[in-house]
């Protein structure tokens, strides 16, 4: 039996919507969810069939909710399981050419969003997705490598380290840590642990929060803000506040056009323009997005002070050898972590150094490993990147059940691969590596990754 919604919440949505309006939302948030998931366009691959999502040319309606855990394609960074509703963000950013540019996702666990700013940035563009939760940001992290695109830092920082980069970012946007009413129907817990101070709790933290995101936006970039609640106090109030703290400063962006058949409403305020996810409207959960530029002014940017120096030159022959490994060589710099290889696109490589200096950084480029006798042992994070080098180690292509058993860290029968090591596939799509030893298969897949499901 579901978990009623609480009355304190109910009077403040009739008080928003009105009576009428209001029943059609507490109706809905008692019906099923719908399941949604997004494609990644670097890893084509057969997946499940669905009905496209409007405003996400990659999102995809699901007709029933299969075992995503059990599905080798999500293990390789195939798709994410991503609520439609979020995936409006990517929408807000069609007009911009953002390949090649700097985006910041403040609070970026578990990483939807982060991995469509990452497929839009491109090889010569850099996302950096902060969580001031290690735990947090320890799932981002594999969240980013699943996906594959090499080209994001992983922070774990107070939002105030990250805005001393000031004037640093094209693209800022702050998914902001709300009361969380717009889970209302996917989750009980969401409507247990709702209580009537948490919309004034989470305002008073969010604008703290995109005060610091206002501060690292360059002049003429772009900010989106966006919640997962319907209260107007974390939605319109914090945008209200924005437009009295920076008013000066802010820019109106092109029109963004919506489809009426889409169900989003629009309410706009000064130079933002708004948008409210209701699932009595719109075929998604609940979900705010608020989008506006930043005029064009002083260039000034703070001068942000190393901490240490982490990075050191890997010598020549095993520049070599980390080459072999990647599709593009030429457009890839490789720093040396204490004993572990990293590979960094060349257009960005000094920007990961400077963060990853002035930062806690959980993870930044693609991991490539160590090496050992002037040989790479690969770590796992390589075999899902995009960009490596398809004809380094042979590619074995697993059945369904092999592949299981596979990302269950069980015994698979070494004789379908080739002596040393080997890059591990599922209809397409790469999962990991193992190592072949004479009669013995090393699975080399993480543990802390294996499935344990049954």
């Amino acid at each position: 039996m579901r978990q009623p919604l609480p009355e304190e919440f109910r009077l403040c949505m009739r008080r928003q919507l009105g009576d009428a309006e209001a029943e059609r939302l507490f109706s809905a948030l008692d019906t099923e969810p719908s399941t949604s998931i997004r494609l990644n366009p670097a890893k084509p691959a057969q997946v499940f069939e669905g009905e496209r999502i409007g405003w996400s040319e990659y999102g995809r309606y699901l007709a029933m909710r299969p075992q995503f855990t059990l599905d080798a394609l999500l293990h390789g960074g195939a798709y994410y399981v991503q609520e439609a509703s979020s995936q409006f963000v990517g929408y807000l950013l069609r007009d911009l050419k953002l390949e090649g540019c700097r985006v910041l996702d403040m609070c970026a666990a578990p990483g939807g969003k982060s991995t469509i700013y990452s497929t839009l940035v491109g090889r010569r563009g850099l996302v950096v997705a902060n969580d001031i939760s290690r735990s947090r940001a320890l799932a981002l992290s594999d969240n980013v490598q699943r996906w594959g695109m090499g080209n994001v830092v992983v922070t774990c920082n107070q939002p105030s380290h990250i805005g001393a980069f000031e004037h640093w970012f094209d693209v800022v946007a702050v998914d902001a840590p709300c009361s969380g009413e717009g889970m209302f129907r996917k989750m009980d817990e969401a409507r247990s642990e709702w209580t009537p101070s948490a919309p004034d709790m989470c305002a008073e933290r969010q604008r703290e929060i995109v005060r610091e995101a206002w501060r690292a936006l360059r002049p003429g970039g772009r900010l989106i803000y966006s919640t997962c609640t319907f209260n107007d106090k974390e939605d319109e109030g914090v945008v209200e506040w924005l437009v009295e703290e920076f008013g000066d400063e802010l820019q109106p962006i092109e029109h963004v056009e919506l489809n009426d058949a889409w169900g989003i409403v629009r309410s706009d305020i000064g130079a933002f323009q708004c948008f409210h996810f209701y699932p009595h409207r719109a075929r998604g959960e609940g979900f705010f997005a608020a989008v506006v530029g930043k005029r064009e002014g002083a260039q000034h940017r703070a001068t942000v002070k190393s901490r240490r120096k982490l990075f050191a030159l890997p010598a020549n022959s095993d520049v070599a050898e980390l080459e072999r490994w990647v599709d593009n060589p030429d457009d890839m710099a490789f720093r040396l972590v204490g004993d572990v290889m990293y590979g960094y696109h060349r257009d960005v490589v000094e920007d990961v150094v400077t963060l990853s200096e002035s930062l806690s950084v959980i993870y930044s480029g693609v991991c490539m490993g160590q090496i050992f006798k002037r040989k790479l042992r690969p770590e796992h994070s390589l075999a899902l990147y995009v960009g490596m080098n398809a004809e380094a180690v042979p590619s074995v292509e697993l059945s369904d059940e092999d592949a299981l058993s596979y990302l269950r860290r069980q015994d698979i029968s070494a004789t379908q691969f080739t002596e040393g090591i080997n890059r591990v596939m599922s209809r397409g799509v790469a999962i990991g590596f193992v190592k072949r030893i004479g009669a013995r298969c090393n699975n080399m897949y993480p543990k802390d990754l294996r499935i344990l499901k049954l």
